[in-house]
């Protein structure tokens, strides 16, 4: 009985906490809140990403150097910048080398997991859906849907969606 008491006065304390007003439009829109026992929407497809994006490119993770620093909410935390090696660019101005900022990393001992964004590491590949920038340096569009890293075989990892599909969705999207 006592775990159960538990377990109801912690869901009752998730419930309580949970914020109730209307979700604010920006980067984070797309994440809707699915009601209880529901299932959370589809995320945007590969077209409709690639609308929002100012670039999209296929890259390879050249460097990653990551840096306390603090985003634009004010939180201090371990951003890391990605020196992309570009393969091919779907829109956008082509270029050699690209700089992506994303949240997360490591420095020393203490490592930083953002549960939106994958983790990247050197070598690996995926089509970068980014954001338009003030600066050189840009941001993944949708944050982690941004990012659709690539298997070997050219496929999104864990899926049968190819590159060459989002290739075709990227063209029918710019």
């Amino acid at each position: 009985m006592g775990m159960k008491r538990l377990l109801g006065t912690m869901l009752t304390l998730a419930l309580c906490l949970m914020p109730t007003g209307p979700a604010k439009a920006g980067p984070r829109a797309y994440m809707a809140q699915a009601p209880l026992g529901g299932q959370a929407p589809a995320p945007p497809d590969f077209a409709t990403r690639a609308r929002g994006a100012g670039r999209v490119v296929i890259a390879a993770v050249e460097d990653m150097q990551p840096r306390f620093d603090v985003n634009e909410y004010g939180d201090r935390l371990i951003i890391t910048r990605a020196i992309l090696r570009v393969e091919e660019t779907l829109k956008g101005s082509p270029a050699d080398v690209i700089e992506m900022d994303v949240e997360g990393g490591t420095i020393g001992d203490l490592t930083l997991h953002v549960s939106d964004l994958p983790a990247l590491h050197r070598g690996d590949r995926a089509v970068f859906f980014l954001a338009q920038t003030a600066t050189t340096v840009h941001h993944p569009q949708g944050r982690g849907l941004g990012i659709v890293k690539l298997d070997a075989s050219n496929h999104v990892a864990g899926s049968m969606t190819s590159l060459a599909d989002i290739k075709a969705a990227v063209r029918a999207g710019r």
